[in-house]
């Protein structure tokens, strides 16, 4: 799949910019937050666009989401992480863990991070080898 090219997943990016990630922010905290708002294209849109913006040296992260199943960004919170335990809430009908209403902030990680904060789990089975 080639990643999309937009004015919005790429740079240079005004500070003020609200697409852009967070002080701290983790990529995972980062695409959850941009998928709420815009939604998913199909591509690593914002997977990429985190990484332009705070990593543009690491090369490998489609290839490396990719490995896990994330072949574009919602499938990278499908497929390959979830939220982490800790941070799920028991539904009292069905007694099954499920992600708070409200996404918690972020853990945090260094500035050029590309990995997940502790918020997230990485999916085990068929994509999470």
């Amino acid at each position: 799949m080639i990643p999309v090219t937009t004015p919005a997943a790429t740079g240079p990016f005004p500070p003020d910019d609200p697409t852009l990630p967070t002080a701290r922010e983790c990529l995972l905290c980062y695409v959850a937050r941009m998928l709420e708002d815009h939604g998913c294209d199909t591509s690593l849109r914002w997977s990429l666009r985190f990484r332009d913006a705070r990593s543009p040296t690491a090369t490998g992260l489609a290839r490396r989401l990719g490995g896990m199943g994330g072949f574009c960004d919602c499938e990278l919170l499908l497929n390959a992480y979830r939220l982490a335990r800790h941070l799920c809430v028991r539904d009292l009908a069905t007694d099954e863990l499920e992600a708070p209403a409200e996404q918690p902030d972020c853990a945090g990680v260094r500035r050029t991070s590309t990995h997940p904060c502790a918020n997230w789990e990485r999916q085990r089975g068929l994509a999470g080898r």
